[in-house]
């Protein structure tokens, strides 16, 4: 029987795994990464040894399959085995985005979440909480003369979206 690794190994171990996991992309959004998203939520220790934690944009996310065959796949390309756990509490929220993210959404043509006020953090809405929804600027020509022709865009989690100046359509990245 071996000795368990010392503590600095074992955090070795996780940043190597994370450096590995950063290039991984979103597969419906490959200017994303994964990190980026905050999709990929932690690196740890479990009973069964090491575990990779990611958790969805929303609870029915068609993608969550092929991200866990990604992880999988580039951890044991460098000889690594680890379980990808998908977590859903705490639910995912746009506002885990850094600002850099937001950016390259906005630069491949994907209007990025607006930030959410502290009334909007609610689980459950039943209607909407303001009398105004926020300006969505256009990602092409910057315009906030947009209008959003149907909640749901090219996947659940975006709106899609026409704006008035340009006529150009594009989808809207939802905030949760």
């Amino acid at each position: 029987m071996t000795a368990p690794p010392k503590p600095d190994a074992r955090q070795a171990l996780h940043d190597r795994v994370w450096d590995l996991l950063a290039p991984l992309t979103d597969p419906e959004i490959p200017v994303i990464t994964l990190r980026d998203l905050g999709v990929l939520r932690d690196v740890r220790d479990g009973a069964d040894g090491l575990q990779v934690v990611i958790t969805p944009t929303y609870s029915g996310c068609p993608a969550m399959g092929q991200i866990e065959d990604d992880v999988k796949a580039a951890l044991a390309a460098h000889g690594i085995e680890a379980q990808v756990i998908t977590q859903l509490s705490p639910v995912w929220t746009t506002d885990w985005m850094p600002a850099q993210a937001k950016e390259k959404l906005r630069a491949y043509g994907i209007a990025p979440p607006h930030t959410r006020d502290a009334e909007q953090l609610s689980v459950v809405q039943f209607a909407a909480r303001a009398p105004h929804a926020p300006s969505v600027a256009c990602p092409q020509c910057a315009s906030v003369n947009t209008t959003e022709t149907s909640h749901f865009g090219s996947t659940a989690c975006k709106a899609m979206y026409k704006c008035l100046d340009c006529l150009e359509p594009f989808d809207y990245f939802k905030p949760y």
